[in-house]
């Protein structure tokens, strides 16, 4: 990462002008930043006094646990997935009330501020530990539609030290060295060309299966380039999503910088990202079915293919099934930078989910071939087996997942959500050698809290709606070899305010 930041820097080649330009740029970028470092830290840390709305938007391990198969999200669903907008009361009504006789582009401003606080504890296999507690989050703006057709928006991430040793650096809720940042991480401009059909223009923050936010730290990573999206047919009907672009940079999750694709993936070139998608839905008599594909290619780099079909149905009012297959085609490209040899692997995936009264049963397993371990340098890995610590997604790598979760309002706890899991690989090889590698294991144990307003209301605390605790546990360990053990532990808050 540090030397993909020097080439970043001021090149002498370069233009006087151009140099300026560049100079302006991040000038701005942190002045801009500078204006919420105060507000993100100051609301991080004090208690919340006004109704705020949806915590910040999460993908993955992050995001609630559903209670029936009708709510999971796979990877290729997520490619189109939109946060909706929850209704709640804002702390300035009469700011609001000055608006609504505006135009339309200020009128519909919308601007919330979404403190979080994380902390991580992992001890690793070598017995060294990471260890960090952090606040910060983000101050989002999104204007209203100009003439019904462009729209522009921006949010300002922070992540601030409370507690991080030097010794203990490595949890990726900072940067290098415990540093604390701010960053300017979207900046974007959207044009409506008709109706659901859209370019996406800047820094903008993506859920793709090889490119998303991977938001599972203290800020997610964010992407520059330009995409356009759509949708053909109705939610009740036939309907077919399709997103596709250019990603010429990435902000890496725990940066203060946007960096070439290519070089965060570990190639030391200057080189974006072409990628394309579509997702295809229908009813069927009984359920529904979905099937999608994803590619993303870089020249002489890598490029990535993802396919995903997925079948869910409601069997009785409270019995859903789920069946969905994924996988995944990996290969070098052009002179084969990346590794400096070239090099192709693949991984199959199956999940099934049965989901009765608000209990959801998960078993997964995938396959990866030996030819090189699978790669995700721009996302969180999408794999039906990835969990809090692990991807298993190593070469020759096979794995099964076993995942029982629970939401307890049917007992009179709502908002409050559980789930255990355990993953088995074994098979692991070393590619360049195809020697054995331990197999591992992993136990992840996870408890959220999410009140809901009609208890807050009884305990009059209504002001608490919207708020997130949450508390995992990951335990991992090797057998038949070293014996290794990893400890992870992280305690997350989100609480999000819409301020307009």
């Amino acid at each position: 990462m540090g030397q993909a930041k020097q080439q970043q820097a001021f090149d002498p080649s370069l233009p006087e002008r151009q140099h300026e330009v560049h100079l302006l740029e991040r000038a701005v970028e942190r002045i801009t930043t500078l204006l919420v470092v105060v507000i993100l830290a100051v609301a991080s840390l004090l208690p919340p006094f006004v109704a705020p709305g949806w915590a910040q938007d999460v993908i993955s391990q992050e995001e609630p646990q559903p209670e029936s198969v009708d709510q999971d999200q796979t990877a290729i669903d997520r490619l189109f997935l939109l946060k909706p907008e929850i209704p709640r009361a804002r702390p300035f009504p009469w700011l609001r009330e000055q608006l609504k006789d505006l135009t339309p582009f200020l009128r519909d401003t919308k601007l919330t501020l979404s403190p979080r606080t994380f902390y991580l504890y992992r001890d690793k296999f070598d017995d060294s530990v990471s260890e960090a507690w952090t606040v910060g989050g983000a101050l989002s703006y999104q204007s209203g539609w100009l003439f019904d057709h462009v729209a522009v928006g921006a949010v300002a991430y922070l992540s601030q030290s409370l507690y991080a040793p030097l010794d203990h650096d490595g949890t990726t809720l900072l940067e290098p060295r415990q540093e604390s940042y701010g960053v300017l991480g979207q900046s974007y401009a959207r044009v409506r060309l008709i109706e659901e059909h859209y370019l996406n223009i800047g820094r903008y923050a993506y859920d793709t299966p090889y490119v998303n936010r991977n938001d599972n730290r203290m800020t997610p990573n964010t992407f520059e380039g330009y995409t356009a999206q759509g949708i053909l047919g109705k939610d009740d009907g036939p309907q077919l999503k399709y997103l596709g672009g250019y990603i010429a940079k990435i902000k890496p999750r725990n940066d203060d910088e946007f960096l070439p694709m290519s070089q965060v993936a570990g190639a030391s070139v200057n080189h974006g990202v072409t990628m394309g998608g579509a997702l295809f839905t229908t009813p069927l008599p009984i359920g529904k079915l979905s099937a999608g594909a994803a590619e993303y290619f870089s020249d002489d780099v890598i490029n990535i293919v993802y396919g995903e079909s997925k079948y869910t149905a409601d069997v009785t009012k409270d019995l859903g099934v789920l069946l969905a297959l994924q996988f995944t085609d990996q290969r070098s490209t052009g002179r084969d930078l990346l590794t400096g040899s070239a090099f192709n692997t693949n991984e199959f995936g199956i999940k099934s989910e049965v989901s009765y009264r608000h209990a959801v049963f998960t078993f997964g397993y995938t396959t990866a071939r030996s030819g090189a371990d699978l790669r995700s340098p721009w996302s969180g890995f999408p794999g039906y087996t990835s969990v809090q610590v692990g991807d298993f997604n190593r070469a020759g790598e096979d794995t099964v997942i076993a995942k029982l979760a629970y939401e307890f309002s049917r007992i009179g706890a709502p908002g409050v959500s559980a789930y255990a899991l355990i993953v088995h690989g074994w098979g692991r090889v070393n590619p360049s050698t195809h020697a054995s590698v331990d197999n591992e294991n992993e136990m992840n144990l996870d408890l959220q809290w999410r009140p809901k307003l009609p208890f807050l209301q009884s305990i009059s605390l209504p002001f608490l709606e919207g708020i997130s605790l949450r508390a995992r546990y990951a335990h991992v360990w090797q057998y038949q070899g070293s014996e290794n053990t990893i400890d992870d532990f992280r305690a997350i808050i989100n609480y999000d305010l819409n301020l307009l």
